[in-house]
């Protein structure tokens, strides 16, 4: 459908950008903190690891102001759970409170808007050594914790996000490291956890409704259309598959409190079914979302198995990356998508299938929507005079904001874009060479030199977009 005349983003739209704890914090064990899962996991020993990232915690100061100058009205962070209560539960850490209401007043002050995210992959260690969502107690443990938060920044957080990108640690758990390994019959243990961190959502809207009648919260999956590979039945067959199994599977619990019915089959053929009391159902339907977050980076294309001709070609890595559909036999198969371009990390560059996929969102849900991340990983260079000219960045985002402006066109009510990310972080399996950021932060993979902040072209062009409130989305930019 092509608009004569596109719909202007709206009054009082949430332009803001968005980090994680673990990724942008650093000081893993300082002042009290505990150590998380990811503080314990292994990874590539050539890459940064997660003990001090950006340093954010000792630049706290120093980043909102650049946040500010770049016109933020949202700044969408995490939570680190682990630095709030060590164990998981238990005494409250003093020091990893006043941390965020330290940030959480800046933020106040330079007039952003806290986009809060309960959690965002970084489960505390010592729940995990009890058996992480495998365990029910971990469900009690999160509701806890999350009207703690409620408690004691609800005077200043409107919105909040419950649980970062579910579906990713349910499908792609090997990677993320949702389950330790060796776990027996993993697809299923998944699965189960899947409905816990459910309950544990359902538990957290609950309370945050309770405790603050006028602050609204809600989910926040990774979210992608999915296209057949051919008009062949058995490939649109597959493509439905998916769609149910990746996204439909999380919202249709987190919007309707019911499970999808296509997902459901999935895991009962597959044996992955979870053990679900009609008391359990009766909390997931009383927990209701005010509005959906989303996560969007590419659309995904899946045919039929016997499609094996034509499947996902791609880094020797390819089958545990996030963003690729992988293979399920007799369900789905990831396909190459020719008419799509991809970057530098083998991701597919898909702008209309950001449109596609909050369209299909909004027609399934009639919720609104924000986005939560959405942004372009690249080897970013730090050339003469400490500048980025990081112009494949900027068409990333300007063409995907045009598709975003046309979903508005369409009818789809979105309050808020926040790309990932607002300065660079180390990225969960590439290091803190994959940049995302507005903001250059001068370290490399294992010397932290200056750890100094320099402002890319991107961020230049973003301050004119937001000062432009989104009508010039191709300003002239002066760097």
């Amino acid at each position: 459908m092509e608009h004569p005349q596109v719909t202007p983003f709206p009054s009082g739209f949430l332009w803001g950008a968005s980090t994680s704890a673990y990724q942008v914090e650093g000081a893993w064990n300082e002042e009290g903190k505990g150590p998380s899962v990811i503080d314990k996991a292994v990874f590539n020993a050539e890459l940064s690891d997660f003990k001090v990232t950006s340093d954010h915690y000792h630049h706290l100061e120093q980043d909102v102001a650049l946040f500010a100058e770049l016109g933020l009205k949202t700044y969408r962070f995490s939570l680190s759970w682990a630095r709030l209560f060590p164990q998981g539960t238990g005494e409250l850490n003093l020091a990893g409170a006043a941390f965020y209401d330290r940030l959480i007043t800046l933020l106040v002050q330079y007039h952003i808007e806290p986009l809060v995210t309960l959690y965002h992959f970084d489960l505390p260690w010592a729940l995990q050594e009890k058996g992480g969502w495998s365990d029910p107690a971990t469900i009690d443990a999160f509701e806890r914790y999350a009207r703690m938060a409620f408690e004691r920044y609800g005077d200043r957080v409107k919105y909040w996000l419950t649980i970062n990108e579910q579906n990713m640690m349910i499908l792609k758990g090997e990677v993320i490291g949702t389950l330790p390994p060796g776990t027996p019959d993993p697809q299923k243990a998944l699965y189960q956890q899947n409905h816990h961190m459910m309950l544990a959502q359902a538990r957290a809207m609950i309370a945050c409704h309770q405790m603050l009648p006028t602050a609204k919260i809600g989910p926040a999956p990774n979210i992608s259309c999915v296209y057949p590979a051919s008009a062949r039945p058995e490939d649109v067959l597959a493509a439905n598959n998916f769609s149910a199994i990746r996204n439909w599977l999380y919202l249709d619990l987190a919007c309707y409190g019911t499970y999808n019915a296509v997902a459901w089959s999935f895991m009962r053929e597959k044996g992955y079914l979870p053990t679900v009391t009609e008391q359990e159902m009766a909390l997931l339907r009383a927990g209701k979302p005010d509005f959906i977050a989303f996560n969007y980076y590419a659309s995904a294309t899946v045919g039929a198995e016997q499609s094996a001709h034509a499947r996902e070609q791609g880094e020797p890595t390819r089958a545990v990356d996030q963003q690729l559909a992988g293979i399920d036999t007799r369900v789905y198969a990831g396909m190459n998508n020719p008419f799509l371009k991809r970057n530098q990390f083998n991701w597919y560059i898909d702008p209309v299938g950001f449109r596609i996929t909050a369209r299909e969102i909004y027609e399934r849900y009639r919720l609104p929507l924000i986005v939560t991340e959405n942004g372009l990983g690249a080897f970013d260079t730090l050339e003469a005079g400490n500048k980025v000219y990081d112009d494949y960045r900027i068409a990333y985002l300007r063409q995907h904001l045009e598709q975003l402006q046309l979903a508005i066109s369409d009818g789809v009510e979105v309050f808020g874009y926040c790309p990932w990310s607002a300065i660079d972080l180390v990225s969960t399996h590439q290091g803190i060479g994959k940049r995302y950021g507005f903001i250059y932060v001068n370290r490399d993979e294992k010397d932290l030199k200056d750890l100094a902040r320099y402002k890319k072209k991107s961020f230049a062009w973003y301050q004119q977009v937001i000062a432009s409130g989104g009508q010039n989305l191709n300003p002239q930019i002066e760097y």
